[in-house]
């Protein structure tokens, strides 16, 4: 097997329930809480009471290598000692982004059926169209897309995203469910009108501050509704123009992870997109939105660069 630090080939998800992890800011600092039934619990917390040492940035828990061992402890007793306990209250505006600095931010294009027939376009068989992002593109829940003055026409597209859990290289699409960590909702933002002078000005036209929001939620795949039924939402000011299914896809999530390893080696942290149901032109004043079953919805208004 080619995937690093499995032991016994576990799958990260486990086999119990679904775990939720934020990111919550208290004051200057962002830490990691697993979302309890009765709201967030913080991991520090959690530390001081059962001395534990998880690691309180869900980065640095992920690697680690913590991040199976909280699963457990979430499966075996975790849950019934966190609904016992008073959970901290939390507004929106205090989500923040699950971390600040994955090592990769990569995604795909065109991926569902639809949308490549809207644009008259489909990959080639067995290679999508691909991309990365730089960090410094990332946001959180609530902060704001900034539409850059070199465009005109900036898109925002909702889609699911893969949290990658263990570090793997050339992992077939049967041994990526092992290296997952969980999903989350994202937002890619594009200078459509920048792309379209040139094919090749994508990257570009992807690469500008703001241009990536991710979160609140990572949740483990553990009874979701089935990863094929989870329908991917791309909203605009609360209404959704956009909607479609993870079975309509062109690439599966799957062959996704498999894809990419292939191609370099993929950290515990990193993060990939995997493709939207439809884009939807942005403007200031506007709250882009994505929407995915059983997670809280991100939004992010937009404004103008000064």
């Amino acid at each position: 097997m080619r995937v690093r630090n499995i032991r016994g080939q576990e799958k990260l998800r486990g086999s119990g329930e679904a775990v939720k992890l934020v990111s919550l800011k208290t004051g200057a600092v962002e830490e990691a809480a697993i979302v309890a039934d009765s709201g967030p619990v913080l991991l520090r917390t959690i530390n001081r009471a059962l001395s534990t040492e998880w690691s309180t940035e869900l980065h640095e828990l992920l690697r680690r290598g913590q991040f199976s061992d909280l699963k457990r402890w979430y499966d075996r007793e975790g849950r019934e000692l966190l609904s016992r306990w008073e959970p901290r209250s939390c507004r929106y505006d205090e989500y923040a982004p699950l971390y600040r600095f994955p090592r990769k931010i990569c995604g795909i294009g065109m991926n569902y059926i639809a949308k490549a027939e809207e644009l008259n376009a489909t990959p080639p068989e067995q290679e999508p169209i691909c991309f990365i992002k730089p960090d410094t593109s990332l946001i959180g829940a609530g902060e704001a897309i900034v539409l850059p003055g070199q465009s005109e026409r900036v898109t925002a597209e909702a889609e699911l995203g893969i949290v990658i859990g263990k570090t793997c290289k050339n992992i077939g699409e049967a041994e990526a469910p092992f290296v997952t960590a969980g999903f989350t909702t994202t937002l890619d933002m594009t200078a459509q009108d920048i792309h379209a002078r040139n094919p090749r000005f994508l990257g570009r036209s992807k690469y500008f501050d703001t241009f990536f929001s991710f979160g609140p939620f990572l949740i483990t795949p553990d009874e979701l509704p089935g990863l094929e039924k989870l329908a991917v939402e791309t909203g605009l000011n609360g209404q959704v123009l956009h909607r479609n299914t993870i079975a309509n896809m062109i690439y599966s999530p799957w062959f996704i992870v498999s894809y990419f390893s292939k191609m370099m080696t993929l950290l515990p942290g990193d993060v990939i997109m995997t493709g939207t149901p439809g884009s939807v032109a942005i403007r200031e004043g506007d709250v882009a939105e994505c929407r995915i079953d059983g997670f809280e919805a991100l939004r992010n208004p937009v404004i103008r660069e000064a």
